[in-house]
């Protein structure tokens, strides 16, 4: 019997050329592999309608979203109400396939008694609240101080509201460990990302410089360049490159007062891959401390030494294959080591496994799949909160 799902994206989930699109994109791709008949409906502000997307759905829709003040609401966070569609809805309600809701952010019906007996999972990204709070510190504009505060707090009254009212799958132990405790949440489990990644590529030996990669626009990626720059390599005759998408002016004019430092803005996919794969040491500090970061398993598949704060990998089950530092002096101390140390085999076996152990590709399609269409066919979403 086939099986068909319905899909709700928060954003067009290609080109893949951002973290949060990884997972999305992947996972697609694997249940169309598996013969599942995606139905995918996705909000499009800016990303424009995407052919290749056809290659693995048999439908596609594409909604508008309501953004600026369209999208506000007293009673829902703006990352929910700006994407409350009156036809997705009604477009859901034509059959009874499952639904798969990408992101809090998609998670409006649940709102509406008519998908009361739906059956609906929830991956969740992240713990949008804690999100939303980590930006409303780093961000240094007041206005937008102000709404990622009151963005947050919204949040987390209504992430407490749906917690127990739908299937979750979790990115990480750490976020289902966390709606568990704070939320109540029982009926949540962690299922790994899903990435491009085949193998781990890592190279044998020593790189000839260290690189901090991701995306420059975000805030608090530039923070953390920012303090990289000022507490670790400032005091360090070390090359540092620094790449990635829309770097600031200011962040630009800051780069360049480093003679060792380097940025190379905007590059493509396979540039990037490159510098990765060439770095002697990948320098992955971050300040936002929710969900997994793609960058980090990027370098892990393809690069040679990692170096994070504690933040970066707490729950995630990749301590054990990253060099953790927390404070400025601590990193200082292990970049000087590092560059220095040849990658050996056998470091690159160990990673192997724990990587294959977390992001085995079938297992969690399976355990998707399961979570999906549960063996006594009742709904899996849904209950009374």
């Amino acid at each position: 019997m086939e099986k068909h799902l319905h899909i709700v994206c928060l954003d067009v989930p290609y080109p893949v050329d951002y973290g949060g699109v990884f997972d999305l994109f992947q996972k697609i791709k694997s249940l169309h592999a598996a013969g599942v008949k995606i139905h995918l409906h996705c909000f499009e502000y800016g990303r424009g309608q995407q052919p290749v997307l056809n290659e693995y759905c048999v439908e596609v829709h594409y909604y508008t979203r309501h953004e600026g003040h369209k999208g506000f609401s007293h009673k829902l966070p703006y990352i929910v109400c700006s994407r409350s569609n009156g036809q997705l809805l009604e477009t859901l309600l034509e059959d009874e396939h499952p639904i798969l809701l990408e992101g809090i952010h998609c998670t409006y019906l649940l709102n509406d008694d008519r998908f009361r007996q739906r059956r609906i999972v929830l991956r969740l990204h992240n713990v949008e609240y804690q999100y939303y709070r980590q930006l409303y510190h780093t961000e240094k504009s007041l206005w937008k101080k102000i709404y990622y505060l009151h963005e947050s707090n919204m949040l987390r009254h209504y992430e407490q509201r749906i917690a127990l009212r739908v299937k979750i799958l979790a990115v990480s132990e750490k976020d289902s460990e966390q709606y568990r405790t704070e939320f109540g949440a029982d009926n949540i489990e962690t299922l790994p990302v899903f990435l491009p990644f085949e193998e781990v590529r890592t190279r044998e030996g020593t790189g000839c410089f260290c690189l901090y990669h991701g995306n420059l626009s975000v805030p608090e990626n530039e923070q953390a360049v920012i303090w990289l720059l000022k507490n670790v390599f400032a005091s360090l005759e070390l090359p540092l490159i620094i790449s990635g998408k829309n770097p600031s002016a200011r962040l630009t004019r800051l780069i360049f007062q480093y003679p060792l430092t380097c940025l190379i803005p905007d590059p493509s996919e396979a540039e990037l891959q490159d510098l990765i794969a060439k770095a002697q040491l990948n320098v992955l500090p971050s300040f936002n401390c929710t969900g997994v970061k793609l960058k980090l398993l990027n370098a892990l598949f393809n690069g040679r030494h990692c170096l994070v704060n504690g933040g970066m990998v707490e729950g995630s089950g990749l301590e054990s294959i990253c060099h953790v530092a927390d404070g400025a002096e601590t990193m200082r101390s292990l970049v000087q080591n590092l560059y220095t140390q040849a990658m050996r085999p056998e470091e690159i076996k160990v990673r192997k496994e724990v990587l294959a152990g977390i992001y085995n590709k079938e297992d969690n399609l399976q355990q998707l799949l399961r979570s999906i269409w549960s063996m006594d066919g009742s709904p899996v979403s849904q209950r009374q909160a």
